[in-house]
């Protein structure tokens, strides 16, 4: 495992397009059947990576308690599957039914989403509001594995606070950080 931060990058850029199979359904999801009315939370993760399986509960809460107030939610697998096999899409419904995930949880194969977002590790977040703009690319909370602190979701939730209320999100993001993206070679 090698830890890996998110990108920073400028934020306002637009959402890029996206439309990848979802294994638990069979069914391709766009980019814009998982928009909300007032923003959408993607997120990079995967099963095996111990960043994510520390915080996936969480990312189950916030979005069941955000999709009601008009925040969509997409999970995105882009690992090498040949390689890791525990992130094969077979396991990925397997994972999404399991924990009943309320977000469509999609493969990347060709890995080209993940680069189009600049998606460096699991979990990565990126929040884009009402008009796909990116105000947020940064950690879901300060917790990590071992650290002792508890998964509160706190950093994601200021900012999805903020976009629900019309207020400027938070200029400082601290990066995201887990597992690096296992890029095809």
């Amino acid at each position: 495992m090698a830890l890996t931060e998110t990108e920073q990058i400028p934020l306002h850029y637009p959402a890029p397009d996206f439309q990848l199979p979802e294994p638990r359904t069979g069914k391709m999801v766009a980019k814009e059947e998982v928009m909300g009315s007032r923003g959408l939370v993607v997120m990079f993760i995967c099963n095996h990576c111990p960043y994510v399986v520390h915080v996936r509960e969480e990312l189950v809460r916030l979005a069941r308690e955000y999709a009601s107030r008009g925040v969509g939610f997409v999970a995105i697998s882009s690992n090498d599957v040949e390689n890791y096999p525990d992130d094969r899409p077979e396991l990925m419904a397997q994972l999404a039914e399991e924990m009943n995930f309320p977000f469509s949880y999609l493969y990347d194969e060709t890995q080209e989403v993940a680069k189009a977002y600049r998606a460096a590790c699991t979990p990565d977040f990126s929040v884009f509001d009402q008009e796909g703009r990116c105000v947020y690319r940064g950690r879901l909370d300060e917790s990590t594995p071992g650290n002792g602190k508890p998964v509160t979701g706190a950093d994601l939730r200021a900012c999805l606070d903020a976009l629900l209320e019309d207020r400027r999100v938070v200029e400082q993001q601290f990066p995201s950080m887990g597992c690096n993206i296992k890029w095809k070679k």
